[in-house]
This record gives C-alpha cells, structure tokens and sequence, in this order.
C-alpha cells in the first residue's frame, strides 16, 4: 500500500494514540507523525488515574508511555493543549481550537471516550478521566471525609478501595443487581460485593439518583427508594461514551463508536481510527463491539499502524482488563455475549481462583483472581475456541498448559 503525500495526523494524544505513533516509527516510518491533543501532557496511561496516581504512590511522569522528550528526539511533533475542532476530507485539513490548520496525508482518529454525566446531577460532582480528574479527586479524599460514587463498575471500585485506603467512608450506588455487571458474571459480581463490604463500604444496588442538591457545602442525594445520603464529595462514575463528534461532522458513520474494518479503516480511505472511540469488526468474535480498556487502546493501535504500512491483517486480539481492588488482581478475558456455564478453579473466599464461562462446552470468557499467570492459558483457550471438560477445568491438579498441549 502507497501512502498520500503528507504527514501522518494522530488527533488524540492517549494511550491509543501515543502507541499508535511510537509503532509507526518503530516499524520504519520516516515521514512526519504530528500527535494532536487537547491535555497539556504527552500520551500517558490511564489505569493509574483510579489507582496509584490516586492514593499518591504514583508520579504523574510515571503514567507517561515515554518521558516527554522522547517525542522530539524521535521526529514526533506533539501539539498539546489544543483541541482538533474539525476535519475537511476534501482539502485533507485538521482545524484546530487555537486556529490553527493541520494538513495530512493519513489521518488516524484516537478521539478516545469521556466520561458519562449523570443527568440532573450537581455542577461540582466529580468524574474520573484524565490526569486533572485524578489530582482533583486526591485533593478531596481525606481522612474523615465521605465519599459517594455513582456507579460500581471497574473505576467506582476501584476508587472505593483507594478511598477506604486513605480513611475515607465510602458509599456506592448501583443501578445493577451486583457489581461489574458489565464485564464480569453475577458469581464474580456477588464475590466482590461481599469484599467490599468488608472493607467497609457501603454498596446500594437495585438503585438509582433520582435528584442531587447541595446544603451546608455537601452534597444531598435522594435515591429512588426514597432515602436521602449526605456525602462530602460525589463522584459519577457510570461509564463513558466515544468521543465522535468529530467523525460525524466530517461525514463518517458512527453508531456508539467510530465505525472501523478489521482492519482499522473507515469509509475514507485515508482515514483510520483506533482504540476506545470505534467500533469494530472484530474478526475472533466475529460481530461489531466497542472495548474501552487498557489492552484494547494498546494493542489496536499497534495493529493499525502496522495496517497503515501496508501489512493488512484483522486485529484480533482476546479482550483482556484487569483491576487492582485492596490485595486482589482480577483478570478478565473475553466479552461474551452469552454462555450457558460457569465451572470455578478453587475458592476465591480461601485463595487464588479461576472462573471459566462456557458455552456448549467451548471456553467463551474467564477470569483469574490473584493468579496472573493462568491468564494467558485462558486466552489462549479463547482463540482457540477450545472445548474443555468442565471436570478438567475445574481440577487444580489438572495444569492449563498441558490442557492446550
């Protein structure tokens, strides 16, 4: 494949985007890569934003994929603090917030995602999605104080756990019937309820904010079960939603997501998009998803650069997440959309354990917990669509490994 003449244009400077202009370099690029984003910082992870960047173990430089002079060293033009307000396919033209015009030759969208706003919410509830969000955060978790998080998905945990580690009280409301519904089983689900209310927060679930107002300085929430909670700080933490904008003013189609090709194109040839803003064809699963997590932002920008350079295979990587709660790392592999059994790998209650998700005997998703090291058998297990005994899945005698042979 021939690429236009012109630089290649990265509008989005986070994970996917960061990775996404490192692979292109690496693989032999030597033309211009210019990396557009809105934050003052250059491209950093974002795990660390719920987690050791929060508690205050973790520098901010050390979130950084590359120190920031990595970028210039290597020919990468970084515009930083400025947002691409619009694109022109036609003249092949980014537009950005300070007036500037960027042309390109290949475009790659990396617009990534925000963070989901509670209707009827206060203007000063918190959310949590960038390096500001966290440092805004830190500064309100103290000792003492109560902290109530709207949605007990993987951040709102996760901050819970953060919170109660720095002597914060801690209420959680959920909308689902348990916790993590949206990536994990009801069984991991119920597991991690039980640990959290261990440690001493309180988890609503079945409920839902039906109005929030301010008294005193604190926030006044009022559920849908009729109870009223006070708390000291808010945080909505209740998903988030791709940043698409500006796709669709430039005439790209979009449905929850940038839609993209195995391969990582959209409709315009020379544009393509990556990481948590599309929605692909993701030829394992072999159907449309939207992920928004680490791995995914990492290694689909990987693949799509090496596809702008010409090497044209499908991105089809096993889904994975994890989350650090208290002492526990949980694995996630797979998004099944559906599966008919659950056979667990010991006791998560007493030590190290293994969750397999089967459909018609085939592993479809699964879960280690203090086990990292499994994992990677239980995504092989996934590629390979692999029918397993439940019997032989369950036995902690029995080894992954020489299960795949």
């Amino acid at each position: 494949m021939t690429l236009s003449a012109g630089p290649i244009v990265i509008v989005g400077a986070g994970q996917a985007g960061g990775w996404c202009a490192m692979t292109l370099r690496r693989e032999g690029f030597a033309g211009e890569i210019i990396v557009i984003g809105d934050e003052p910082h250059p491209p950093y992870e974002r795990p660390p934003l719920s987690k050791g960047l929060l508690t205050g173990k973790t520098p901010v430089e050390k979130t950084y994929l590359q120190p920031a002079d990595w970028y210039a060293a290597n020919g990468i033009t970084l515009l930083l603090g400025a947002r691409a307000e619009s694109v022109d396919r036609s003249e092949r033209r980014v537009r950005l917030s300070d007036g500037r015009i960027v042309p390109y030759g290949t475009l790659v969208l990396a617009t990534g995602a925000r963070a989901r706003e509670l209707p009827g919410a206060a203007p000063d509830v918190l959310h949590l999605r960038t390096i500001g969000d966290s440092a805004a955060l830190r500064s309100r978790l103290v000792a003492g104080q109560s902290l109530t998080v709207i949605g007990a998905g993987l951040i709102g945990l996760e901050v819970a756990a953060a919170a109660r580690e720095l002597g914060v009280s801690v209420v959680a409301i959920e909308a689902g019937a348990y916790p993590m519904g949206r990536v994990v089983p009801r069984e991991l689900g119920v597991h991690f309820l039980d640990i959290h209310r261990g440690r001493g927060v309180e988890i609503l679930t079945g409920l839902s904010v039906r109005s929030m107002a301010r008294s005193g300085g604190r926030a006044v929430l009022e559920l849908s079960d009729g109870r009223s909670l006070v708390a000291d700080t808010v945080l909505v933490a209740i998903g988030s939603v791709p940043n698409v904008a500006i796709a669709e003013n430039c005439g790209l189609p979009c449905d929850d997501g940038i839609l993209v090709d195995e391969f990582g194109r959209t409709s315009d040839a020379s544009v393509w998009a990556v990481g948590d803003c599309v929605r692909l064809h993701h030829s394992l699963l072999g159907r449309r998803i939207r992920l928004e997590t680490w791995h995914h932002a990492q290694e689909h920008a990987i693949a799509v650069a090496k596809n702008i350079l010409g090497r044209a295979r499908p991105y089809a990587a096993v889904p994975w997440s994890w989350t650090d709660q208290y002492d526990i790392n949980l694995q996630i592999a797979g998004t099944p959309a559906h599966w008919d059994e659950i056979v667990w790998r010991g006791d998560p209650r007493k030590g190290p354990a293994l969750l397999f998700q089967l459909e018609q005997g085939r592993v479809v998703g699964g879960a280690t917990l203090n086990a990292p090291r499994e994992m990677r058998f239980i995504r092989q297990m996934i590629e390979r669509r692999s029918a397993i005994s439940p019997a032989i899945l369950a036995d902690p005698s029995v080894q992954l490994r020489t299960v795949l042979g």
